[in-house]
């Protein structure tokens, strides 16, 4: 992604020494099933990296949308997963910093903000996914709190998480004007939480999820309230689909960079294989893809740093760079030979990045159908 006058280079720098020195040399562990340890977490905290978009009146650093996007994309060219637990630690501290009472503010917030505990925000369920509406966990309200019940997978930082952003229905299933979000402990009583374990999960993103099964939450601790919550995910959710196009911009620029110094001194019949043409338009046309997912990267940011709807250009972003990533990491990969397998590269662990990337924060089908309707609204066909 370009810099702008939005983007503060002297931190930027001090995030990719951080990826480089710190998370690269780490992640070949995670892929298999090693978590990071808290020390790391702790180290992204003193960095700033929760606290990046909290205001400063909150203990935050203040930056724009297009930093979040930037460091995201500096994150996962060393690991997607760590990418993903970070931001989405980062989400759930600035929402209690724009929502959350003071109680719930004193009680979270600065922990978060300083990576001593993980967070996640709870959406997906056994049943439900990108189509948010229809999610069955209920809030039921009790004299001075609500009762949670319901289940949620496939929730990134579950595993280990203190704290949960859980968005749960407190009217008919189905009417979006019912959802409501709510702060949860997710070690008080009424919550069970599991492991998702996988080849492709990364346990770097501490995939996982939790039955809640009469779960009290006081009413201090309602971030959302019905009427409320739906039109924030909405909102929300287009930031996330731009960040995680910056993720896929930033580990194919990684995996560019390897396989352009591989074909520089890795020498075949003579030359080297960056002067073989059937070695290079391949990786040309990957550079071309980048290049590409970039531009509808940066303008979805802009939609989004200038206020505007950003529905269509962070789907169309997020499409066309989770497929560039998807086609062409693994040419590159191929294009490095056996080297490529090796666990200094990040090239397998991105690989299998790429596949979840089409599926956070809305698959690409579903994207696919919000495009049709929004870029040609009068021509979609009608049964």
């Amino acid at each position: 992604m370009a810099m702008s006058q939005t983007l503060d280079p002297v931190f930027l720098n001090r995030i990719r020494q951080f990826a480089t020195d710190e998370i690269a040399p780490a992640a070949p562990l995670w892929t298999k099933g090693q978590a990071p340890g808290s020390e790391l977490f702790r180290r992204a905290g003193e960095l700033g990296l929760m606290r990046l978009c909290v205001p400063e009146a909150d203990g935050g650093l203040g930056f724009s949308f297009a930093m979040k996007a930037q460091v995201c994309a500096i994150l996962a060219s060393a690991d997607f997963g760590f990418a993903m637990s970070v931001v989405n630690t980062h989400n759930v501290a600035a929402r209690i910093a724009a929502s959350g009472s003071a109680g719930a503010r004193a009680a979270f917030l600065t922990g978060l903000l300083w990576g001593e505990a993980s967070a996640c925000t709870a959406l997906t369920e056994p049943a439900t996914g990108s189509d948010v509406a229809a999610m069955e966990t209920r809030a039921t309200r009790v004299r001075d709190g609500w009762v949670l019940d319901g289940e949620k997978v496939w929730i990134v930082n579950a595993r280990h998480a203190a704290t949960a952003i859980v968005y749960a229905q407190t009217g008919t299933t189905g009417d979006a004007r019912g959802i409501a979000a709510f702060l949860v402990d997710l070690t008080a009583p009424g919550c069970r939480r599991h492991a998702i374990s996988s080849d492709f999960a990364q346990a770097s993103a501490g995939t996982g999820g939790f039955v809640l099964s009469g779960l009290e939450v006081p009413d201090d601790n309602l971030l959302l309230e019905p009427g409320q919550a739906f039109g924030a995910i909405m909102s929300e959710i287009n930031g996330a689909r731009t960040y995680v196009a910056a993720m896929c911009c930033g580990m194919m620029e990684a995996a560019l960079t390897h396989c352009s110094a591989h074909g520089a001194s890795r020498h075949s019949f003579g030359k080297p294989l960056a002067a073989h043409q059937g070695w290079r338009l391949p990786v040309a046309r990957a550079e071309t893809a980048l290049a590409a997912a970039r531009e509808l990267t940066n303008a979805a940011v802009a939609a989004i740093e200038e206020g505007r709807d950003a529905q269509l250009i962070a789907a169309q972003a997020k499409i066309c760079a989770t497929e560039a990533a998807q086609t062409h990491l693994p040419v590159l990969l191929h294009a490095m030979g056996a080297e490529g397998l090796r666990p200094e590269y990040p090239m397998a662990r991105h690989l299998a990045a790429s596949q979840i990337a089409t599926l956070v924060d809305g698959s690409t089908e579903m994207l696919l159908e919000r495009v049709a309707k929004l870029a040609r609204p009068h021509s979609e066909t009608r049964t």
